[in-house]
């Protein structure tokens, strides 16, 4: 189910149950998840990825007592997902369908179900200009160690539009997000989910003007120093200048965590806390 509440006293307002059938094999499931919502740009509405039953509902907060709401039907197990750089297309993963959703918030319907390799998980993605394919969003991959590059202009590139255009080679598998900033040319890319303690250790980090370059190794849980543990490195996140990422370590409960903060454009240990 998913609530709708009053923005400023988070008062329930009306709650709407998210059972359904599935959008492939048409069964009926008891107990589908809410993943992502986000709100749209374009017009009063949430956008909500319902996981099993593989639908994005876009729905119209505008009059809930007449709500309306626009299904469209995607891929099964959506999951997270984000905004290519105009705010107007929203990109899903549907992991376990290995696809890539898009979704036209304007014009209330899905343009493209992008195939991708295995278990896609993207965050909120990340925005950059390619040198030779224009704006693009991109994801990496709890499954392999591809990160994929997927056109989004439609106006000025539509040949690359809506394709994976290019598919990078970072550490590993095991990857939960990706992260740029408008300011920078650095591509983030964590693994903390990866078997091998020196990759989910640490972060790869690749030029987005010279990509075929490869990717640089940040060893950010031994700038952490925080002894023993798994020390899994996740989440880069910029802070509003765009000139410093924040990293969390994640250890177990009873262990030391921390943040670390690095300088974006020298990629060199600035602070821990």
């Amino acid at each position: 189910q998913y609530v709708i509440m009053n923005g400023d006293t988070l008062e329930p307002l009306k709650i709407v149950s998210t059972r359904g059938m599935t959008v492939d094999t048409q069964e009926y499931h008891p107990e589908p998840r809410v993943a992502a919502i986000v709100a749209s740009h374009e017009h009063p509405e949430f956008i909500i990825n319902i996981k099993e039953t593989g639908q994005v509902l876009l729905v119209n907060y505008r009059d809930i007592e007449n709500m309306q709401v626009t299904t469209i039907d995607a891929a099964r197990f959506l999951h997270d997902g984000g905004w290519d750089s105009t705010r107007r297309y929203f990109l899903t993963a549907a992991n376990q369908s290995d696809a890539i959703a898009v979704i036209d918030s304007r014009e209330r319907k899905r343009v493209a179900l992008i195939d991708v390799d295995k278990i896609p998980h993207p965050g909120r993605g990340a925005n950059f200009v390619h040198p030779k394919y224009g704006p693009v969003w991109t994801t990496s991959a709890l499954g392999n160690d591809k990160i994929t590059l997927i056109g989004t202009d439609p106006e000025k590139h539509p040949r690359n539009a809506w394709k994976v255009v290019q598919v990078l080679n970072g550490q590993g598998g095991g990857s939960l997000f990706v992260k740029t900033h408008p300011k920078s040319r650095n591509l983030w890319v964590d693994t903390p989910l990866n078997p091998d303690p020196a990759i989910s250790q640490s972060v790869a980090v690749f030029d987005t003007a010279k990509l075929d370059a490869g990717y640089e190794v940040l060893p950010i849980a031994e700038w952490a120093d925080l002894g023993e543990g798994p020390k899994r490195v996740v989440h880069p996140e910029y802070n509003k200048a765009g000139d410093e990422v924040w990293f969390s370590v994640w250890n177990r409960k009873d262990q030391n965590s921390a943040i670390v903060v690095v300088d974006d454009q020298t990629r060199s240990l600035k602070r821990v806390i």
